[in-house]
């Protein structure tokens, strides 16, 4: 068990968490949620002893170990592969060390020998005879060859490090297990294997991502660090949200009765609960969420863009019409037609490719042959990854910036838009150069909408948003009516948008499928 009893801290003035009282237990998956800078890998230092809170502790059951996945890709660049990922049990390591010397001794005495002995006994009931044949296995699991099972870490590109430090957080079976962004920089085969693996993990695994999908394939509870508290709720990342939702929408309708706002949420439990998750957790998840009351249930304080893509140009029966089309090492003969409501993602095996194919589309690039045809009734609206032609050396205040793309000038108009993306008061006058990433993203967004294109382009959509806007800009994308085109790494996204996948496996191999992403996977993952 796990227990953080009366934690606070703040920073400079700005109380984070007050008071927080929160158990951790065996068998539960916790997701940790906030806003950006609420303090979510902070509480995670705080539970693994990295920071020191301003009142309260931290309880872990004695004889219990936590294993924590390392975030410095480089603090192990002169230990071999294996040895990398056996340091994961940091005790056992010591004791086969502390064995090692005593045999090397060339006076071992009797005292050496009752110490070997007791090193030996604790060695074995740690399991530390199958250690190196468990750490291949994880490595192996995780797609890393016995090539580099001796190769020095320095020597072995980021990638691989992040693959190698997930196996060493994995190795020894932990008690507790703690993972600050574990599918950042994973592939999907890699995310998926990952996902199936902590579904079967028996003990605590508590988790800070950005990655819904994987929240709500794992987590059997959600801690939203929220009102200077985290509360705990039970179900994944999509039932915090919705019920967070219906709660917020019961509270603004004040004359619904009290009986009435209970059933609906009744009904809401009894579908998220017939939805759960295969794994074996969830008859107990079941089981809870049917004793949940409205009580139980806090609506979120944090606010969500508004994002809605409409158009007034009708489409005709000619979109997008790709002939033949070929560029020197990325594809040969790319040949394919959109039709109408079809929401196509484009998977390649790195981003340059889909960004130049993109860029073709658009009249950007050249290709080396092939033609590209758009349809007349066809309006392009386009997100791209690299946005900053559009910010950089741009002095105008956003509500300036935003005025260029729009047919009415008028400002209240305009400050609505940005209103949408969560711009208000004093901040529509920031100068858009010294925009974040994530707000020039709201801001690209807020442009394609004033826009009203029939066919989207987007090029990495969710790159440098927060939760609540990729959850906004999924939403957005589902309900969108228009001919889409995409590339993301975000997996929910891709589950539940796409309706047809291009694959670029190769420059001479391109797999075109009409169906979802799970069809896709279930006919072509071996």
């Amino acid at each position: 068990m796990l227990q953080a009893n009366n934690i606070s801290l703040a920073f400079g003035g700005r109380t984070l968490y007050k008071e927080v009282n929160l158990k951790f237990t065996k068998g539960n998956c916790y997701g940790i949620i906030g806003a950006n800078g609420a303090g979510k890998s902070t509480f995670l230092k705080i539970l693994t002893g990295e920071l020191e809170p301003n009142t309260g502790d931290v309880f872990i059951t004695p004889g219990e170990r936590m294993s924590v996945l390392a975030q410095n890709q480089n603090a192990y660049d002169e230990e071999t592969v294996l040895d990398t990922v056996l340091l994961g049990h940091k005790h056992l390591m010591d004791i086969q060390k502390e064995k090692d010397a005593l045999y090397a001794k060339p006076d071992f005495s009797e005292a050496d020998g009752i110490r070997a002995g007791e090193l030996e006994t604790e060695f074995a009931e740690l399991g530390g005879w199958e250690a190196e044949a468990e750490a291949k296995s994880l490595l192996q699991s995780l797609g890393i060859g016995e090539d580099t099972y001796y190769l020095q870490m320095k020597e072995l590109d980021a990638k691989l490090k992040v693959k190698i430090l997930l196996a060493q957080a994995l190795f020894g079976n932990p008690d507790i297990l703690v993972l600050d962004e574990p599918t950042n920089n994973l592939d999907f085969k890699t995310t998926r294997w990952l996902e199936n693996f902590l579904l079967d993990f028996e003990n605590i695994v508590i988790i800070v991502s950005h990655n819904r999908h994987f929240l709500n394939k794992v987590c059997t509870h959600i801690c939203d660090v929220d009102y200077g508290q985290i509360n705990m709720f039970i179900g994944n990342y999509d039932f915090w949200y919705e019920s967070s939702q219906l709660i917020l929408r019961q509270m603004k309708d004040q004359n619904k009765k009290a009986e009435q706002r209970a059933k609906e949420l009744k009904e809401f439990i009894a579908r998220f609960s017939a939805n759960a998750s295969k794994s074996k957790q969830a008859t107990s998840r079941k089981r809870e969420l049917e004793k949940l009351t409205i009580e139980d249930i806090k609506p979120s304080s944090r606010k969500y863009p508004y994002i809605n893509f409409e158009f007034t140009q009708e489409i005709g029966k000619e979109i997008l019409k790709v002939e033949n089309l070929s560029k020197a090492g990325m594809f040969k003969n790319l040949s394919f037609n959109i039709e109408k409501g079809q929401k196509i993602a484009i998977f390649a095996k790195n981003s340059q490719i889909t960004t130049t194919l993109f860029n073709i589309l658009l009249g950007i690039e050249e290709p080396d042959s092939g033609t590209v045809h758009i349809g007349k009734t066809i309006k392009v609206s386009n997100l791209p990854q690299d946005n900053r032609q559009y910010f950089e050396n741009v002095d105008l205040p956003i509500v300036d910036w935003l005025r260029q793309f729009s047919k009415d000038q008028n400002e209240t108009y305009i400050r609505s838009w940005l209103g949408r993306m969560l711009f208000t008061g004093e901040e529509n006058m920031k100068p858009a150069k010294v925009l974040s990433g994530g707000e020039r993203v709201r801001c690209m967004l807020a442009k394609m909408m004033l826009e009203g294109g029939n066919m989207l382009i987007l090029d990495e959509p969710t790159n440098h948003l927060d939760l609540e806007s990729i959850t906004a800009f999924n939403k957005g994308m589902i309900n969108y009516k228009g001919s889409m085109l995409f590339t993301t790494h975000d997996q929910e996204i891709i589950e539940t948008v796409a309706n047809r996948i291009i694959d670029i496996v190769d420059e001479n191999k391109i797999i075109d499928f009409t169906g979802t992403y799970e069809e896709y996977i279930e006919k072509y993952s071996n």
